[in-house]
């Protein structure tokens, strides 16, 4: 029995491609259509939104600072502007690259970066810290929690495909594998 067990797991321990490329998979199945339809309420009318984003953006990404100029987005600063214009831009991009498999390590940091903000602008700038259902608790029977619980399991995803890399079918490894001149 034990001889069998050693048999399965020690092939499954040598399979490195495996976990990479199912990550990718499941941040493609999960994550890929939610980051790409939340940037799409964040782009402006034409091909022009997408240097000019829409006033939803703003209100999304600075919630009280939009409230403070009553929604006027010319009061915000060139800043604003530049975070909104990147957190749009990254909504796209990185899930696309991780999905690809290029330049997958940083672009798994950048969308864990981008997470943390993400959450700490859902908790503070749009309240959801005064609601306990939205933060969640980790060790309680109830795995439904948006910030704790939803997002531990996105960052951990992540964090799989920092530390082991896109696996074998991503263009990362085709690039790798490349002829160098």
């Amino acid at each position: 029995m034990i001889s069998l067990h050693n048999a399965i797991f020690d092939r499954l321990s040598r399979a490195d491609w495996l976990l990479s490329t199912l990550a990718r998979l499941i941040f493609a199945g999960t994550l890929l259509i939610y980051f790409w339809v939340s940037g799409m309420t964040k782009l402006g009318e034409g091909f022009a939104g997408l240097f000019s984003p829409s006033v939803g953006a703003y209100a999304q990404i600075f919630p009280k600072a939009m409230e403070a100029v009553t929604y006027d987005v010319t009061q915000l600063s060139p800043f604003h502007t530049a975070v909104v214009l990147a957190g749009t831009w990254a909504e796209f991009i990185l899930p696309a690259l991780i999905v690809l498999g290029l330049l997958t390590r940083l672009s798994a940091l950048g969308m864990i970066g981008f997470i943390i903000v993400q959450s700490l602008t859902d908790l503070y700038g749009h309240g959801g810290i005064a609601h306990r259902e939205t933060v969640g608790a980790w060790f309680d029977r109830i795995p439904d929690g948006v910030i704790l619980d939803q997002r531990a399991f996105w960052v951990f995803l992540l964090v799989v495909l920092v530390v082991k890399g896109a696996g074998p079918l991503s263009l990362d490894n085709a690039l790798r594998r490349a002829p160098q001149p």
